[in-house]
């Protein structure tokens, strides 16, 4: 190992510049070869918006785009992966996938959004998100297969993970395992900002249904139920019990990703797409669905990539991750208890 806790990469370096950085730069230059099909991916999800549990179209374009991806046969894609609307595509260096091979390769996950809302379609961008995450894993594995010696062990996964907006897909799939064997994973979603970090809250849905019983307003009211009024009150109390939740806890619709980040350590960063809209409105879609906004998704999808070859490339980082992971589960598990 180098000093500074770097694995070798073999083929030397130039201009000064570390091995490590040449990969990455390697990486963001697949990113820029792929990008007029990137584009066109994106634009193909974006022009048929479709809601929760119903992307067949966007499904289809995702899991032909990596079928299709050249050299041909580099993906192995389970087009239906425990969900109708979700995929899986792996890639690993043929080294890797001798039943001999050891150790266990490292496993590296980036995740697809690709519902859409209802009524105005893409405005909250999941376009961009299924291009940002085929993006950097075609970056990372332009990258290792650049390396003239075998890369360390480790396997590319995409998932596609349907029903965000509606309903929680990524719980559907934790609940099937597609997460369990993942080592880290990574996602990004554009915003009216720049954020490197942004706490996600794991969601839970709860339904609540209120039933009425109609009388006579004027002659039998005492025989009445207003379920309308039981549903206002309802709202209205847990309004003000939010000043006494703990900082940990939200009423409101947060992220899946959240519930992810319990079962495998995740990276969810923001990226700002170039314009001033907000999510959930018309002007975003319109925005989501821009050229302005290509720039800024690959660039992102480059800065993914390459925090995922830190990852491969630096075992004391992969190493403060795990330890991070556990050391937040069991701070969860306190306030749980508390």
């Amino acid at each position: 190992m180098r000093p500074g806790g770097e694995r070798p990469v073999e083929g030397g370096a130039c201009d000064g510049r570390s091995e490590l950085e040449l990969l990455k730069l390697r990486a963001a230059e697949c990113i820029d070869e792929a990008a007029e099909r990137l584009g066109a991916l994106s634009r193909a999800i974006w022009s048929q918006p479709e809601l929760a549990y119903e992307e067949h179209h966007a499904h289809r374009v995702l899991t032909h785009f990596f079928e299709r991806e050249p050299p041909a046969a580099s993906w192995a894609v389970q087009p239906h992966y425990q969900l109708p609307t979700a995929f899986r595509a792996e890639w690993e260096p043929p080294e890797a996938r001798a039943p001999s091979a050891t150790p266990r390769p490292l496993h590296l996950g980036f995740l697809c959004e690709y519902d859409a809302l209802p009524g105005i379609g893409h405005a909250c961008g999941h376009n961009l998100i299924a291009e940002v995450g085929a993006a950097a894993a075609l970056g990372v594995r332009g990258a290792l297969e650049g390396l003239p010696r075998p890369p360390p062990p480790v396997k590319v996964i995409v998932l596609g993970t349907p029903a965000e907006e509606d309903g929680g897909g990524k719980i559907d799939l934790i609940e099937a395992g597609a997460f369990t064997n993942l080592d880290v994973v990574f996602m990004a979603h554009p915003s009216q900002e720049n954020a490197a970090y942004l706490p996600d809250m794991a969601e839970h849905d709860v339904t609540v249904k209120y039933y009425g019983k109609a009388s006579h307003s004027a002659s039998y009211p005492w025989e009445g139920l207003n379920a309308l009024d039981a549903a206002v009150l309802a709202y209205n109390n847990l309004s003000v019990f939010r000043q006494q939740m703990k900082p940990t806890w939200r009423v409101h619709g947060s992220t899946d990703f959240g519930n992810v980040t319990f079962v495998v350590p995740g990276i969810h960063p923001y990226f700002h797409i170039g314009s001033n809209a907000l999510n959930h409105t018309e002007q975003y879609t319109e925005a989501a669905g821009s050229q302005e906004a290509q720039f800024y998704t690959l660039r992102t999808a480059k800065a993914l990539a390459m925090t995922a070859l830190d990852v491969i490339f630096k075992p004391e980082l992969l190493e403060g991750i795990r330890e991070d992971f556990k050391l937040k589960l069991q701070e969860q598990f306190v306030n749980a208890v508390e």
